[in-house]
Order: C-alpha cells, then sequence, then structure tokens
C-alpha cells in the first residue's frame, strides 16, 4: 500500500511548537502538572504519616494536669497516656452509657457486651472530667459507687462524636464530652477527653483499655490519591502534545489532497 505525500514544505512538531501560543499553552500545561504534582506530594506525606512508629512513653502515669488542659483540644502527647487526677465525685451526675462492649484486653477481640458507667469528677484545680469507672452487665443499673474523694488513674482516650439517638430521654450510647456538659449541671471548664480507669470499683468490671498501636498500616486510599494526581499532571502535558501534533497534521496533510483539489486537464478525445 503506497502511502501519500506530505505537503513540500510543511513544519515539523518542533517548529510549530516554538510558535507563541503554544509555548503559552506550554507554560499552562506545566503550570497545572505542577499544581497536580503538589496535590500529589501531600497526598504522598498524608499516607506515610500513618507509618510514623509511636515511640512515646505512655505506660508510665503522668499527672493529667502535665499533658492536658481543660477548654483545650486534646493533643498527640496526651492521647491514650495512662494518666493520675485527684478530685472528687459529683453526686447525680453519674450515668449509663449502652450497647458498650467490654473493651480489648490485648487479645484482639473487642469483648463482651455491657453497660459503662461515666461519673463526673472535679479535679482539684476545678476542672470537670469524664471518667467510664467500668461496666456491667447489660440493664444492671448502676452499683453503690464511692462518693468524696478520689484518687485514680486511667488512660486518657479522646472525646467520641456526638450520638444520633435521643440522649435527653436517656438513650446514650456515645462518650461524647459535648453532651455531658449538657447532663452535668455545674460543669465548669471540662477536658476535652475521658478517663477510662484502670481499677474499677466494687459491683463493676474494668474496662479494657489497651496502649495506643506503635505504628499503623500504610494509608493506601491516600497513595492511590498521590499516584492519581500524576497521572492528572501526566496527562495535562499529554493533552498540550496532542494539539500540537494535531496541528502539524493538519498543516502537514497529504500532497493527494491538493493535487485533488487542483483542475484537472480535459480528456482528450
Amino acid at each position: 500500500m503506497v502511502q501519500s505525500a506530505t505537503r513540500p514544505g510543511a513544519p515539523g512538531f518542533w517548529s510549530i511548537a516554538r510558535r507563541p501560543r503554544w509555548i503559552a499553552a506550554l507554560l499552562l500545561a506545566l503550570g497545572i502538572a505542577g499544581g497536580f504534582a503538589a496535590l500529589g506530594q501531600w497526598q504522598l506525606e498524608r499516607s506515610l504519616e500513618s507509618t510514623v512508629v509511636d515511640d512515646r512513653d505512655t505506660e508510665t502515669p503522668v499527672p493529667l494536669d502535665s499533658v492536658a488542659e481543660p477548654q483545650q483540644v486534646m493533643t498527640t502527647d496526651a492521647s491514650g497516656r495512662l494518666v493520675s487526677v485527684s478530685g472528687e465525685w459529683v453526686a447525680g451526675d453519674d450515668l449509663i452509657v449502652t450497647g458498650r462492649l467490654s473493651g480489648d484486653d490485648g487479645s484482639g477481640a473487642a469483648g463482651e457486651p455491657g453497660d459503662w458507667v461515666v461519673r463526673h469528677l472535679v479535679t482539684e484545680g476545678g476542672a470537670s472530667l469524664a471518667v467510664a469507672v467500668g461496666y456491667g452487665p447489660v440493664g444492671a443499673g448502676i452499683p453503690d459507687l464511692p462518693s468524696g474523694d478520689a484518687e485514680l488513674t486511667g488512660r486518657y482516650v479522646p472525646s467520641e462524636s456526638p450520638q444520633q439517638s435521643d440522649f435527653e430521654a436517656g438513650e446514650r450510647t456515645a462518650i461524647a464530652v459535648a453532651e455531658l456538659i449538657n447532663l452535668w449541671r455545674e460543669p465548669g471548664p471540662v477536658y476535652s477527653g475521658y478517663l477510662v480507669l484502670d481499677d474499677a470499683p466494687a459491683g463493676l468490671e474494668t474496662v479494657a483499655a489497651p496502649p495506643p498501636e506503635g505504628a499503623t498500616e500504610l494509608n493506601l486510599l491516600n497513595l492511590f490519591y498521590a499516584i492519581e494526581w500524576v497521572i492528572f499532571g501526566g496527562f495535562a502535558v499529554y493533552l498540550w502534545w496532542r494539539l500540537v501534533k494535531d496541528e502539524q497534521e493538519k498543516l502537514a496533510g497529504p500532497a493527494d489532497d491538493e493535487a485533488a483539489d487542483s483542475p484537472q486537464p480535459a480528456p482528450l478525445n
């Protein structure tokens, strides 16, 4: 099969690419690609952050007020630490959180169903702290608990998200500080997290609260997004190349087209 020849003197690819409008288009494509590359790098960093080893000493109890402050967002250093705190129980503010499990005791299991008892402690500094003191059988209610002064040790963990159920009607399934301050009579300044007691009082079982994981797996979703942004950046440059190539092919069309467009001699009789 014989291929059609291109027009004589047709411009080459780089001859067209050096024209002002295509240089401007290239700069735009590179700018877009650079933006996509920056987004890809950000997603990659997010993915790698999850693999950072947590080498904090979370198992040596420290005073709560040395790692956390009332009315402040919980810091990474405070989250999951064993802490000690002194204060006084507030009578009448005890409540039950239903639909819970006894916790992971280190075996990897989530534990058995039970109701958690959450109490209101006012620290020596005058701040309010929610304390999950233990769990009991479903529907067992709140047993007789110690009152007055308390010296506590437990794991300080982040508050849970407010629940969707009607907590004012007694349906509570989450330990959310934002909800508890609406139930306590005089909350005052409040710690943003809550304490899981490491030794439950008589009548309750201790809630298992394992230490934070030392490391987490690579976040594959963020890694996928990073690769996706790189592909988008490459496509922006490819699109510029394809447009220039199309322009070249348009200008360097087959010579046969010119011959077809030119007047043909009359046939001889």
